[in-house]
């Protein structure tokens, strides 16, 4: 038992070095050379070190150092990374979305908290029918009713906020109009999401769902990030005094990451994403003096940590299991674009967004990230969905992922205001 478990920690460790050294290099090659954001490399050297790729392989007659894991029962898990090294990308999304939070301007967030509600919505109910018309259209479903149209139609209602801050912030646009509107969108994105997931799961399992569950779902799901996001905006300058308090940079450090900690498992407790509770504390704590003194050391951390969620989340993808159904892979994935574009964009023409800023909001919100792959992992487990819909949705993630990037860089330095209305320092001063 001993001896297993010193394996494992040593391969963990392996995996690691081979992990955080390709990360860094590509995220080199990628900002120097290609001048594309680091994200781009580190999901692209994921899928190539992963267990599908070079990572399934042996050489020499060593290896492979990243096997697909078996399950308790025999066969392969849904997730085809070792448990420890899955959690690890976890925390890491912890600190991604804890900093985020964090450097976010919390007057400029509450703003536009009203316009990032309504973009949350477009972005959510479009892509969401668009995706379940289209499991029916290929003759997956019998109804949007099913199953697994409903699976399907969730799936494509996720946003990665991760991905999305970790570019805003790689290009300085966390606190532009349109940066905080898709930060605040994607998070409400993330709790509407879960909230269908929540609903879809009760109707597979069940075979239907009353309204009173629904607005029970709803009602838990919505107030509860409110409430821990208001908490925690409350209680943010007591929090200052007793960080304060400690006289060594690490002691609040390491008190500041308990409370990331802390909200995101309580987040995940009550239903939500942990990564929405990370977010909803470093708001907390974007208020605060020693904020100032957190940035630093938390910097140092973000920038060893961070690549391996994104690294992970690369190792994710079987593309030969994405071949096997191109077709339908191809058309739902210009649905997922097509949907968060118009599904998100034009809702922010209505809420002050010239054409240049809905185009932005609209991009901006496209990666689906961990959020589409949590969601797709629930519906394999539970038998709700197959593994040729499995790869669909991950080749839909996938994409939409790496376009995301793609798209928003040029959006954004090509400069202009994307608001109808100059708002004075709402907008940063662009790039040359």
């Amino acid at each position: 038992m001993q001896e297993d478990l010193i394996h494992r920690v040593t391969i963990l460790v392996l995996q690691l070095a081979v992990i955080l050294a390709a990360a860094q290099v590509a995220g080199e090659v990628c900002e120097r050379y290609l001048r594309i954001p680091a994200v781009l490399g580190e999901l692209i050297v994921g899928v190539a070190l992963g267990p599908f790729a070079l990572g399934g392989l042996s050489l020499f007659g060593v290896g492979p150092l990243f096997p697909v894991p078996e399950g308790p029962l025999g066969g392969t898990t849904v997730i085809p990374v070792s448990l420890e090294l899955y959690s690890l990308a976890q925390v890491a999304a912890i600190v991604l979305l804890f900093v985020s939070g964090l450097e976010t301007d919390l007057r400029l967030f509450l703003r536009y908290v009203g316009p990032a509600s309504v973009v949350a919505i477009g972005g959510v109910v479009v892509p969401f029918f668009l995706g379940a018309f289209a499991v029916v259209a290929f003759g997956l479903a019998d109804s949007l009713w099913h199953p697994t149209a409903l699976f399907m139609g969730a799936i494509m209602t996720a946003t990665s906020v991760g991905i999305t801050a970790r570019v805003l912030a790689d290009l300085g646009r966390l606190n532009t109009s349109e940066g905080v509107t898709v930060l605040g969108a994607a998070v409400i994105d993330d709790v509407l999401g879960i909230m269908v997931l929540t609903i879809v799961v009760g109707i597979a399992a069940a075979g239907q769902v009353s309204l009173a569950q629904v607005a029970l779902i709803g009602a838990k799901a919505i107030g509860f990030w409110v409430g821990l996001t208001g908490l925690g905006i409350l209680l943010s300058s007591h929090l200052d005094r007793f960080l304060g308090w400690f006289g060594s940079s690490k002691a609040r450090l390491g008190l500041a990451l308990a409370l990331a900690l802390l909200g995101s498992g309580v987040a995940e407790l009550a239903g939500l994403a942990m990564i929405i509770g990370a977010y909803s504390m470093g708001l907390a704590f974007s208020t605060t003096q020693v904020r100032l003194a957190l940035a630093e050391p938390l910097q140092a951390l973000y920038h060893a940590l961070v690549p391996v969620f994104f690294v992970v989340m690369g190792m994710l993808v079987d593309l030969k299991a994405m071949a096997a159904v191109l077709a339908f892979g191809l058309v739902i994935t210009l649905l997922a674009i097509v949907g968060k574009v118009l599904g998100a964009g034009a809702p922010s023409l209505a809420v002050g967004f010239n054409l240049r800023g809905a185009w932005r909001v609209g991009i901006g919100m496209l990666p689906r990230g961990e959020v589409a792959l949590i969601m797709a992992g629930v519906g394999l487990a539970r038998g709700v969905i197959g593994a040729d819909i499995f790869g669909v949705a991950i080749m839909m993630t996938v994409v939409t992922t790496i376009m995301a990037p793609l798209l928003l860089v040029p959006a954004f330095r090509k400069g202009g205001e994307g608001t109808r209305r100059r708002s004075g320092r709402d907008e940063q001063p662009e790039e040359s």
